[in-house]
């Protein structure tokens, strides 16, 4: 705000009383930080007593600076009589100023919204012109990208034109160039189908050594260009010199090229080997790549390797053959073999190696090369030392163990195998182009590896016939040598005929040697399966044939034993001294039974052992071998479960013979040891003895003695079949050797203590039902001991018993003096 300065004033804007104070309000108190506070202050700051007060202690009455609004010349004057005035006086003119102030604002506004509306039609304006100028910039625009366009279009034609005019122009020397060059081969072409055989009028390039390369590259387009003209005439080459008929076409000149072509060949093939001789690697080079042009230089990669010292120097190949068998050949041994193969081999390798460099300095295809080089060493060097070293033995005579046997020829073969493959890996290594150098080493040993199963069973069989000899001689040498005499009637079975678990062991040591050739002679899990089944056939027919012989020499000696028991039996009217002899004769027969029994559970527990190896055998090494193959796994176990049931038939009847060996003993001991007086003493009143009779305590001294080898030799449920079958027999034979004696109440408690005896021996065995029969015997037992009045009452609990019971009473001593049959008919019915 501002006062009018040289009456500038409006009249409209001054319209106020003449007591107040005319106020301009300008646009710049509006702009800025605006504070209506602040322009109100303004405004009224000159006209209330509050702001004139603060206004002259702060000012000292000066007139106002921080405003707009300045006050006249006689504010003094007003202001003192301001301070004497009532309280609002100037509200008039407050009034006034407001109404003034409210004009100035809405004059104001209409300038404002005057200059907007200006503005905003300059905007219109100027936007206008700026659309236009933007809009033919634009049409400039486009119109230059039509122009580039079609510049770029007529570069592009212009270029194809200049590229079309450089095809046809190379295009044009090409043709030229070719003219050039068939004129000049027309000329040679005259030259060779002159005259036949005639070489001497050839032009200088042909007879040129400087420019060998240069006439072999033309030979060999002539005669390409003849034999396919003479092909398409259906003319037939001549096969001979002096054909003078040469106006027919071109044979003179095939025949006239293909005779410079092999002069030169030669040529070059005799500076090849010049050069090769004195190590002149650059002119080997050069003639190689010449004769590259002659059936893609085969005549010179065969040249080369065909020699080479390793395939034409007689003494090298003698040198092998020393190096690998020997001076004598029945010195040669598999590991001196295959000491001598791993020499030689690496002596070859390092050979090919040394070659293999000087044919990639030399030959434009050194893989061609090396292929053929070995080729060469497999088929020549390497198949002439097997041939000596591997002879086929045939299966109809074998050879001797003596000379090594099959064995020695299948562990050669082995060993030639696994080093010629470790060769053919290293040749591999070195490079041999695409030579199938592993299909070409199994060809080598194709003969050998098709009837390879049938040598190794042929081996196998040799190899258990020479052991079942050599055992047999033991055998026969320890029998010559001096054993209890057959007369005294003892049978004795030496550890030596006896099973031996060494010996399986050798069986499986050599079938473990026979499967490792197995896996390194198959290539496919079918074949590798086969092998392997055939292999373990022989194993399990061998083993359970050894086992099976064992177990019957063992029965054989129980046979023998019984024999002897049957050859001293005596009949009732004889001689004291002819009945001494005889029990003499007994006991050496019983001893004799105790040494088979003991000899036949040793042969058993060896059988067990021995089947035990092969079935872990079978687990660890052959049954991983078979599972790739469907069924094969599952046929190898049926097959050796087969194998083995003849040892099992053996043992079973063995072991039955082992039984009737014990009870026969049992009932020579009972039958001489048991007295009447045991069970019947004469003397009933005394005190009764409670001791075990005699024939009773022989008899579990005799158990406990022979099958003391049954418990340590038999195991799991052949244990206790075995046992319980031999403790139901003893209790037969005991019911049926009690009833040939009878009984007083002393004899039952008598028999109640054998019982007892017998029973406690037999818990041993882990029989239940054995225990419940010896258990019921013991109160049957009772039927000795008790009074007659009180015998119907010892079955009430245990009728099962009655039947056998019967047969005891009849055997009480007072039977028929008590009269029991007819008071325990009502039981019995």
């Amino acid at each position: 705000m501002r006062e009018p300065r040289d009456g500038a004033s409006k009249p409209s804007k001054s319209a106020s009383s003449a007591t107040s104070f005319p106020l301009i309000l300008d646009i710049d108190d509006f702009k800025g930080d605006f504070s209506f506070d602040a322009l109100f202050g303004n405004l009224v700051s000159e006209l209330l007593p509050s702001f004139k007060l603060e206004d002259a202690e702060t000012e000292g009455g000066d007139s106002m600076q921080s405003g707009h609004l300045r006050a006249p010349s006689d504010m003094s004057k007003y202001s003192s009589q301001v301070i004497v005035s009532p309280l609002f006086p100037e509200v008039e003119k407050l009034l006034s100023l407001f109404k003034d102030s409210c004009k100035e604002l809405l004059e104001l506004r209409k300038q404002i919204d005057g200059t907007l509306y200006n503005l905003k039609k300059d905007v219109s304006v100027q936007d206008s012109k700026h659309r236009k100028t933007l809009f033919e910039l634009e049409k400039g625009v486009d119109g230059l990208f039509d122009s580039f366009a079609r510049l770029d279009s007529r570069i592009s034609s212009v270029g194809q034109t200049a590229a079309k005019i450089g095809d046809h122009l190379q295009s044009a020397d090409s043709q030229r160039e070719t003219a050039s060059q068939t004129i000049e081969l027309i000329k040679y072409l005259m030259e060779f189908n002159s005259s036949p055989g005639d070489l001497m009028e050839l032009s200088p390039l042909f007879s040129d050594d400087s420019r060998v390369a240069e006439a072999a590259s033309i030979a060999q387009k002539l005669r390409s260009f003849a034999e396919e003209d003479i092909g398409r005439h259906g003319i037939p080459v001549p096969s001979a010199m002096g054909n003078a008929t040469a106006s027919r076409g071109l044979e003179v000149a095939v025949a006239n090229l293909q005779e410079y072509c092999n002069e030169l060949e030669n040529r070059l093939l005799s500076r090849f080997d010049a050069a090769s001789q004195k190590r002149e690697l650059t002119t080997m080079a050069e003639c190689a790549k010449i004769l590259s042009q002659f059936n893609r230089g085969t005549s010179a990669m065969q040249h080369y390797v065909a020699t080479r010292p390793m395939f034409i120097d007689v003494e090298i190949m003698n040198a092998d053959t020393k190096l690998v068998i020997g001076d004598q050949a029945a010195q040669s041994s598999p590991n001196n073999v295959a000491r001598g193969l791993s020499s030689l081999y690496k002596e070859i390798t390092d050979t090919v190696r040394k070659e293999a460099a000087t044919v990639t300095a030399v030959f434009p295809t050194p893989s061609e090369v090396m292929s053929i080089l070995v080729q060469r060493v497999l088929e020549q060097r390497i198949t002439a030392l097997l041939d000596k070293l591997l002879e086929k033995p045939s299966l109809v005579n074998l050879p001797s163990m003596e000379e090594g046997g099959l064995l020695l020829y299948l562990r050669m073969l082995a060993v030639a195998y696994e080093k010629t493959r470790e060769l053919a890996s290293d040749l591999h290594a070195v490079g041999c182009g695409d030579l199938d150098v592993e299909g070409l080493t199994e060809s080598l040993f194709s003969s050998h590896k098709d009837e390879y199963p049938e040598y190794e069973q042929a081996s196998l069989t040799q190899l258990y016939k020479v052991k079942m000899e050599e055992l047999r001689a033991e055998n026969q040498q320890i029998s010559d040598s001096g054993t209890i005499g057959r007369s005294k009637g003892a049978s004795v079975v030496s550890s030596q005929q006896q099973i031996s678990v060494t010996v399986v062991t050798e069986f499986v040591r050599w079938n473990e040697e026979a499967i490792s050739r197995c896996i390194l002679f198959a290539s496919q899990p079918a074949i590798l399966a086969t092998y392997v089944k055939a292999v373990f056939t022989c194993l399990l027919d061998q083993v359970s044939q050894y086992i099976a012989d064992g177990l019957e020499r063992a029965r054989d000696s129980l046979t023998e034993a019984a024999n002897l028991r049957e050859r001293f039996v005596l009949g009732t009217s004889v001689t004291r001294r002819v009945a001494a002899a005889a029990a003499s004769a007994a006991e050496a027969a019983a001893a004799a039974g105790e040494s088979s029994f003991r000899s036949f559970m040793i042969a058993v527990q060896r059988s067990g052992s021995s089947v035990a190896i092969i079935q872990q055998y079978f687990t660890n090494s052959i049954s991983r071998l078979l599972l790739p193959v469907d069924g094969a796994h599952a046929a190898a176990c049926e097959e050796m479960a087969t194998a083995l049931s003849s040892a099992e038939a053996a043992a079973y009847k063995g072991l039955q013979q082992c039984i009737e060996t014990v009870m026969a003993e049992v009932e020579r001991l009972l039958s001489a040891e048991q007295k009447a007086t045991d069970y019947r003493s004469p003397d009933d009143a005394i005190v009764p003895d409670h001791r075990a009779t005699s024939a009773c305590t022989r008899v579990v001294a005799y158990l406990s003695r022979v099958l003391e080898s049954a418990f340590t030799a038999l195991e799991g449920l052949n244990k206790q079949a075995f046992l319980t079958e031999l403790g139901n027999r003893l209790h037969k034979v005991l019911l049926n050797h009690w009833q040939k004696y009878t009984f007083n109440p002393s004899g039952g408690l008598r028999l109640k203590r054998d019982i007892t005896e017998y029973g406690e021996y037999l818990r041993s065995f882990n029989a239940p039902s054995v225990d419940e029969k010896f258990e019921l015997l013991g109160i049957m037992a009772n039927v000795f001991i008790v009074a007659p009045e009180s015998l119907s009452s010892l079955f009430e609990g245990t009728p099962s018993i009655r039947k056998d019971a019967q047969r005891f009473i009849q055997l009480r001593d007072d039977y028929k003096a008590a009269k029991l049959a007819s008071k325990l008919s009502s039981l019995w019915s």
